[in-house]
């Protein structure tokens, strides 16, 4: 309960035209200050979480373990983690290209499902509470690869989430 409420406020901050996104780079020891706040590491944390769900707990399990024999006692980019986790699917899926979506845009999207029938459309825009004049920039180059999750009435709740990767304005 605690962590959702810490989530729902690193959202609220991350609505803001204001915000940043969780990886960048860096010229200045302020500016690396700069980045290690309470948004970078809840947004940080939240995007393994979801991470996790969609590659299953055993693949992110095993990526983490990868990632972590080869970085012993060495130095590591956020690259290097999602290098991992490609090298566990295989190139089943591009995690790097996935996540870099997620890492290098500051906000989140706003995903709209409409069902007609059987068929259900999705749509993903950038989400902003509050625009603030000052500091507004056009949001036409957002596009968030994002995992989503979903299930049929064909379902008998132990083994049966679907995934489909929204990697376009709608789909």
């Amino acid at each position: 309960e605690d962590f959702l409420t810490l989530i729902f406020k690193a959202m609220m901050k991350d609505t803001l035209n204001s915000s940043h996104p969780v990886s960048s780079a860096v010229q200045s020891s302020e500016q690396i200050e700069e980045m290690f706040d309470t948004l970078s590491y809840i947004k940080g944390a939240s995007l393994l979480l979801m991470l996790k769900h969609y590659l299953t707990k055993d693949v992110f399990q095993a990526g983490i373990e990868v990632y972590l024999h080869n970085h012993n006692y060495g130095t590591a980019q956020s690259d290097d983690l999602w290098d991992s986790m490609n090298e566990i699917t295989n190139g089943t899926l591009d995690v790097k290209k996935m996540m870099k979506t997620w890492i290098v845009h500051k906000g989140f999207p706003l995903v709209t499902v409409v069902r007609k029938g059987k068929i259900i459309s999705v749509q993903q825009e950038k989400f902003l509470y509050r625009v603030e004049p000052e500091n507004w920039t056009s949001d036409a180059s957002y596009l968030w690869h994002i995992p989503l999750t979903y299930m049929t009435n064909r379902c008998n709740f132990t083994h049966c989430t679907n995934a489909y990767l929204l990697d376009q304005k709608s789909g």
